[in-house]
C-alpha cells in the first residue's frame, strides 16, 4: 500500500513552543516540504505563518505537493469573524486546504446554531475558493455520543447547504494533538474515535490525525476508510519505522 498518498506531513508547533526562532521554524517548514516532494508525500500541514513562503518554495521545485494550514488552531474558540480572517490571509497567501478548529466548547456549551454558522460560512469561503475544508472535532474532549453526534451534525449541515459535488471537499478530522487529556490518555486519533466518525460522517470524507505512530497503524485506519492521515512522523511511516512522536 502507497500510504505517502494519503499523509499530511505534520509541523504545527509555534517558535514559543519550540524554543526556536521564526526563522529556524521557516526552515523546520521547508525541509518538511523537500520531505514530502522526495518521497511523494500529499501534503504538508504547517502554521499561518509560513504558508506564502513554503507554498512559494515548493512552487519553485515544480512540485504538486500540497500546502494545508490550521485556522482557529488549537483551542477553536475564536469568533466567527476571526476564523474567517484567518482563512482569508491563508487563502491570499496561497494555502490549498484549511484545517478549521471547530467551536467544541460552544459545542458543549449547547451553543449548536453557533457551531453550524461557523461551519456553514468557513465552508462557504473555502470552497468558493475551491480549497479543501477540513472540521477538527477534538475528538479527545468529546464522549462516544458526542463524537457520534458532532459529526452526524457536520455532514448533516454539509448536505443541506453544498451540492453533492462538493461534499467530498469538505472533511471531519479528529484531532489538534494539542488538546491536554487526563490520565495518559490518547489526545489523537484512535481506532474507536475513528470508527465512530466513520460511521457518522454520510458523504463527509474523515481525516485521522495524531497517535498514527507505525506503518501498520496507519494502513488499518485507511483499510477503515479514512481519506488522510495527519503525522508528524509521516517520512518514518513510509519508510516502514515507528515513531514515539506524540502527532
Amino acid at each position: 500500500m502507497n500510504i505517502a498518498q494519503y499523509l499530511d506531513s505534520t509541523y504545527l508547533k509555534t517558535p514559543e513552543q519550540s524554543g526556536i526562532s521564526h526563522e529556524e521554524t521557516l526552515q523546520k517548514d521547508k525541509e518538511l516540504a523537500q520531505e514530502a516532494i522526495d518521497n511523494g508525500i500529499f501534503a504538508v500541514m504547517i502554521r499561518p505563518d509560513y504558508v506564502s513562503e513554503v507554498k512559494k518554495y515548493i512552487q519553485e521545485r515544480n512540485s504538486n505537493v500540497v500546502v494545508g494550514t490550521v485556522i482557529g488552531f488549537h483551542e477553536g474558540t475564536y469568533s466567527i469573524d476571526e476564523k474567517l480572517a484567518e482563512a482569508s490571509k491563508a487563502i491570499e497567501d496561497g494555502a490549498d486546504e484549511l484545517d478549521f478548529v471547530i467551536n467544541y466548547t460552544a459545542y458543549l456549551q449547547g451553543n449548536i446554531e453557533l457551531v453550524r454558522e461557523e461551519f456553514v460560512k468557513c465552508t462557504t469561503l473555502s470552497l468558493e475558493h475551491h480549497k479543501i475544508a477540513k472540521w477538527i472535532i477534538e475528538i479527545a474532549a468529546l464522549t462516544d455520543e458526542q463524537i457520534a453526534d458532532l459529526t452526524k451534525k457536520i455532514s448533516t449541515w454539509a448536505e443541506e447547504n453544498f451540492s453533492e459535488n462538493e461534499l467530498p471537499k469538505i472533511f471531519v478530522k479528529s484531532s489538534t494533538g494539542f488538546y491536554q487529556t487526563a490520565e495518559g490518555k490518547p489526545n489523537g486519533a484512535t481506532f474507536e474515535g475513528i470508527t465512530i466518525m466513520l460511521s457518522n460522517a454520510g458523504k463527509l470524507p474523515v481525516k485521522a490525525a495524531g497517535g498514527v505512530r507505525t506503518p501498520e497503524d496507519a494502513e488499518k485506519m485507511i483499510r477503515m476508510g479514512v481519506k488522510r492521515i495527519g503525522t508528524s512522523s509521516a517520512l518514518g511511516l513510509i519508510k516502514n519505522e515507528s515513531s514515539s512522536e506524540g502527532y
